[in-house]
Order: structure tokens, then sequence, then C-alpha cells
């Protein structure tokens, strides 16, 4: 099977990223975004997707964490398109429901090359740390826009912020993974009545 791995750099007048990932790898995770709380979300995608994963990013966070969480949010995109290329034999659709303490948290996305995010989060603090709630959105837009999928993200219970968004960030670890495991029985093929993703 060809190496399904891609490193992208991306920089702007604002930040500077470098994302490396495997997605056959085995959750070996080294970040440093200068955001606390992303790294430790990035953390749980790298170990509960099985994706190797190296991110690191310079921004203007003496501003705020907005244009690194979302750039960051936006060059992981480009890097899961980039590993895929044409998501030839790949189960496309993933789900999962993660549990985390009292929160619960429901994640269903597929590779279907059109980007779309539905967000049912109801976060009821505005921060976590300092990282400000409000982000977590951002991040997912930009994952979603620039990795060209359908994600649908659904709170089913919660009310502890960290809990919610560590839910969340689990739920699409599984998801992604189950996603972009080769099913063997469509190997060769893409995943789609259409034959193109």
């Amino acid at each position: 099977m060809m190496s399904r791995s891609a490193t992208v750099s991306r920089t702007t007048g604002e930040t500077d990223v470098r994302v490396s990932l495997n997605l056959d790898g085995t959750g070996q995770c080294t970040v440093n975004t200068g955001i606390p709380f992303l790294d430790h979300m990035l953390h749980q995608i790298s170990s509960h997707g099985l994706i190797d994963l190296e991110v690191q990013a310079q921004g203007d966070i003496h501003i705020d964490d907005h244009h690194t969480n979302e750039d960051v949010g936006i060059t992981l995109g480009m890097a899961l398109k980039q590993a895929l290329g044409d998501r030839k034999g790949i189960v496309r659709f993933g789900h999962f429901v993660a549990p985390l303490d009292e929160a619960l948290v429901q994640v269903a996305l597929d590779f279907s090359g059109r980007p779309h995010l539905s967000y049912g989060l109801e976060i009821p603090t505005q921060r976590v740390g300092t990282y400000d709630t409000q982000l977590v959105r951002e991040f997912f837009v930009a994952v979603v826009n620039h990795a060209q999928i359908t994600l649908h993200i659904r709170q089913l219970d919660g009310i502890n912020s960290h809990h919610i968004i560590e839910a969340t960030f689990k739920a699409f670890a599984r998801a992604v993974r189950m996603a972009t495991e080769v099913d063997p029985r469509r190997a060769s093929q893409i995943p789609s009545s259409k034959g193109v993703l």
C-alpha cells in the first residue's frame, strides 16, 4: 500500500504552521502550537486516531489564539486531504460516540469532497484555562473546509466544558480512523457511485 502521509507548511502574515502526519501510524505525537489546550486536543486526535502527528506553529498569540488555532486547523485539513489522495479504497464514512465522565458527544463524518459542518456543541463556559471555547468551532470549520469533509457534531450530554470538548476531539479521532481505514472489498475503487470524490 502506498504511504498515506503528508507534510504541509503554510505561512501568512499572522502565522507559520507546519503539519506532518501519517494516517497509518501508531499515535506518535509531537505538537507545539503555543496554545496548551489546543496541543492537548491535537494529542487526542493523534492517540485515538492512530495518526502519527507533528505540528509546529508560531503565531500572533500575543493578540489572541484565534489566528493560530484557525491556521492549525486549515493546515491539518490540507494535510489530511493530501495524505488521502484520490481517496481510493477508503471506508469513507466514520462515526463514534465518545463518553468522558458526564459528557457524551457523537461525531459522524464523510470524506465526501463536500465541506459541511453541522455543529451542535453547547459549551457552558467561555474559557477552558486560557482557551476561548468559541475557537473549537473555528478549528473544525477550518479542518472541514480544507480536508473537504462533511462533519456532524452532536452533544448528547455534558456540563463540564473541558469534558465536552475533549469528548468531541476523541470522537472525531475515532471517526476519522474508521473513515480512512482501507476497505479490503473496495481497495482499488473510489468509494462513490459517481466514481469520484
